[in-house]
């Protein structure tokens, strides 16, 4: 991916798993909002048209990781990025409060990464 080829896979990847993830989390979750009067299948239609560029950065995102990461490591990452653009696009887009629950789920994912990498 020309400029990023320089920097290590795990800041390749991870960069590329962070737009994919603004597209998806738009994707399934945006639609509640911009479309909540719209039939189902407007959303569905308008959905699968963000997610394609959701999968336009996630594929090499996860072809680039998986030449050092195992297929554990990549999923744990994926799951960590997928959370942290998840929360304040909860908050500040769906205008949902915030929860101390929110903390102690980012604790427990935080456990998970340090076992998934800490034999890497």
């Amino acid at each position: 991916m020309g400029w990023l080829s320089g920097l290590p896979v795990i800041v390749q990847a991870g960069f590329l798993l962070v737009l994919s993830n603004c597209f998806m989390t738009w994707a399934w979750y945006g639609h509640l909002r911009t479309l909540a009067a719209s039939p189902w299948y407007i959303a569905a239609i308008a959905s699968w048209s963000v997610a394609l560029f959701e999968y336009l950065l996630q594929v090499p995102a996860n072809r680039i990781g998986y030449t050092e990461m195992s297929l554990s490591q990549l999923k744990i990452l994926q799951e960590v990025i997928s959370l942290t653009v998840f929360l304040p696009f909860s908050i500040f887009i769906m205008k949902e409060s915030f929860k101390w629950d929110y903390v102690w789920a980012a604790l427990c994912i935080m456990g998970a990464v340090y076992f998934i990498f800490r034999s890497h």
